[in-house]
């Protein structure tokens, strides 16, 4: 039996606000609850995953500090990468007990997801092997990292859209020597982020359908 998915738009919406309403929507499907994807963007931050590597930030606390740009430690899988506005973050909160318990298959659904959506841009998309996430030729364009409380799902997908990419010369994404590339970048103009938006959720459901994770339920904005 699939599960109903409820959609909600978090707009621009600073990284620790959004990290509680992350934690409030877990505790939401464990008391039985629909399924979540939190849609929004943030105001510029590095986040450090649990594997993050010494020397992958490269400007200095003060350096950061005056550019406005947070730097905050979180209990996702992977190493330092930045949100910033023009990224589109996808936080998907799923009950994975309802579908199989398999960490592994919901990384390779997500990107699955990120895959199909660059494929209607005329894009074509790659995995780089023994790395998480989705490449355009050399460049990575998709970060994925996630975390789970008791089998459900939280942190999720960061798609650069229209992306300043210039902001990552800050660090060494996802541990990486990798440039990072943008929707925008590949096809010469910037892209309106509720269409985006759409496309990403239709090819969840589509994906998630399709491998009995989750089905069209409530589709709420808030």
């Amino acid at each position: 039996m699939s599960d109903p998915l409820q959609v909600i738009q978090l707009g621009l919406i600073d990284y620790q606000q959004a990290y509680r309403r992350q934690l409030e929507a877990v505790d939401e499907v464990r008391a039985g609850g629909m399924s979540q994807l939190l849609f929004c963007e943030h105001p510029a931050v590095l986040t450090l995953g649990r594997m993050t590597k010494p020397g992958t930030v490269l400007w200095p606390p003060a350096q950061l500090e005056e550019a406005g740009v947070q730097l905050v430690k979180v209990d996702r899988g992977g190493d330092v990468t930045l949100h910033a506005p023009g990224q589109l973050v996808v936080y998907p909160i799923v009950d994975l007990n309802r579908y199989g318990r398999d960490l592994h298959r919901h990384l390779r659904l997500l990107e699955d997801v990120a895959m199909a959506v660059l494929r209607r841009f005329d894009i074509k998309p790659r995995r780089e092997p023994g790395q998480t996430g989705v490449w355009v030729g050399p460049d990575k364009l998709v970060s994925i990292g996630i975390g789970v409380k008791r089998w459900i799902t939280y942190h999720g997908i960061g798609i650069n859209v229209n992306t300043d990419l210039s902001l990552f010369r800050m660090i060494k994404p996802c541990g990486l020597n990798v440039e990072m590339s943008s929707i925008s970048h590949i096809i010469g103009r910037n892209l309106d982020m509720n269409d985006v938006m759409a496309k990403v959720r239709d090819e969840f459901f589509r994906v998630y359908a399709d491998n009995k994770g989750v089905s069209h339920g409530a589709r709420n904005t808030a």
